[in-house]
């Protein structure tokens, strides 16, 4: 007998994917991108919500079309390749960057008013919150119904009530957009775009997505892959209005804090002035439980990963995984977001190419030979980006600085267009040179 599952459960499923994804940098970087864009606001949205929204949907599906594992979509860039890829994933959305932000990003909203941002209450509520992440990652046969159903409604309860009040009480007015986007609004958006991790974190949870609808009996792959699908598309639905709403926040918020304000003092101020000290609280409990279960999927997705190439159980890894972001956590805010822009400047072009690319399989007649160079093409200049927006910027030679799109942040885009077209032509005449051969 095929099991299905009913539509309470796949509402649930998209409202667990949607919270997995929401998380901290989901919830700072849009106002920061609000307040600093100006009367552009809504040009940059553009680009943001096109690798905050559009991208991970498109990995979700892709995810979907091959059994919900990165492992399988980079099967063209061979084994090894494709298990470097996975591992970076990982690591950079799990215990390195994304995970560790969870913990600051709840702490500096909703402790640090209370008891300043010192070195020692951040580690106290670090202890206090991996504990939790660790105690419910034990359980991942259970995240539908702990997330799913108990946990995603609350987060979208929460930031409705946040949406419509950015809506209806602006706080403050519109500042005058920062040079960078008064010149590139759209790709200074897009770039942005990539601090959410939101790609990455598609990359990592298609498989918890899939495993959830598993747990409901669900193994007819068809099945598994049309819920998954659909998962992704009320999570990108839900995305699009938290971003609009928090855009909307962020850009009506120019009187109350600096322009250059991270997205917790902005999100802090702004509440403040709306709702008073009973919006601080509603906002500490809302960002609290928005970092928290993502921390909680990101630690099953990782745990899950490594139990497969490394000597030890999925228990083990998890309170590995848990101390490790515990002790990065403790970093700072302000820091993090210092080391992981280079990083994930350098490492998002090639997983672009890899998700877009992977609906074009059918194309060519060998599609290793062109998805592993563009993406070799497509990192090589993403490390030149990574470079230029790092400390290390001053060692690049001039030529770099005026490559095609340098300027925003896209310097990898026009190469690896350049090397589509041109292995493109190739793969087609070797595949006629093929077919002469037989003939």
């Amino acid at each position: 007998m095929t099991h299905r599952l009913t539509s309470k459960d796949i509402l649930a499923l998209g409202f667990m994917t949607f919270a997995l994804f929401v998380g901290a940098g989901n919830i700072i970087f849009p106002p920061m991108v609000g307040i600093q864009s100006g009367e552009h606001v809504w040009m940059a949205a553009l680009g943001f919500l096109i690798t905050a929204v559009g991208l991970p949907v498109i990995t979700v599906i892709a995810l979907a079309r091959v059994g919900g594992g990165i492992d399988a979509l980079s099967s063209p860039i061979g084994k090894a390749a494709g298990l470097l890829l996975a591992t970076v994933c990982y690591l950079a959305v799990g215990p390195l960057f994304a995970t560790p932000r969870t913990a600051t990003v709840s702490f500096e909203i909703g402790i640090a008013p209370l008891t300043g941002d010192g070195p020692l209450p951040l580690f106290i509520y670090s202890v206090i919150y991996f504990a939790l992440v660790m105690g419910i990652s034990l359980y991942p046969g259970k995240l539908l119904d702990t997330v799913g159903h108990v946990l995603a409604p609350l987060k979208i309860f929460a930031l409705a009530v946040l949406g419509v009040a950015a809506l209806l009480w602006p706080a403050g007015g519109v500042a005058p957009a920062t040079e960078a986007y008064q010149h590139a609004a759209f790709s200074n958006g897009f770039v942005n775009g990539y601090l959410t991790m939101d790609t990455l974190g598609a990359l990592v949870f298609g498989i918890v997505i899939v495993n959830a609808a598993r747990s409901r009996g669900v193994e007819d792959a068809r099945l598994l892959t049309r819920y998954t699908i659909l998962a992704g598309l009320i999570a990108g639905v839900g995305l699009t209005l938290v971003y609009l709403s928090l855009f909307k926040l962020g850009s009506g918020s120019g009187g109350l804090v600096d322009q250059n304000a991270n997205g917790a003092a902005i999100l802090h101020a702004y509440v403040q002035q709306t709702f008073g000290n009973m919006g601080s609280f509603f906002l500490a409990s809302l960002i609290f439980v928005a970092c928290m279960v993502t921390a909680v999927g990101l630690t099953c997705a990782c745990a899950e990963f490594f139990e497969h190439y490394l000597p030890l159980s999925y228990r083990a890894l998890v309170f590995i995984l848990g101390l490790f972001s515990m002790l990065v956590s403790n970093l700072g805010l302000s820091h993090l977001i210092q080391i992981s822009i280079p990083v994930l400047t350098a490492i998002y072009p090639p997983c672009i190419v890899l998700v877009v690319l992977s609906f074009t399989l059918n194309w060519w007649n060998k599609s290793s030979r062109i998805i592993a160079p563009i993406m070799l093409v497509s990192l090589l200049f993403g490390i030149i980006d990574a470079i230029k927006s790092s400390s290390l910027s001053a060692m690049l030679p001039a030529w770099s600085q005026h490559l095609p799109l340098a300027d925003q942040g896209l310097a990898w885009l026009p190469p690896s267009l350049a090397m589509l077209i041109a292995l493109a032509v190739y793969d087609r005449l070797l595949g006629r040179q093929q077919v002469t051969v037989h003939q």
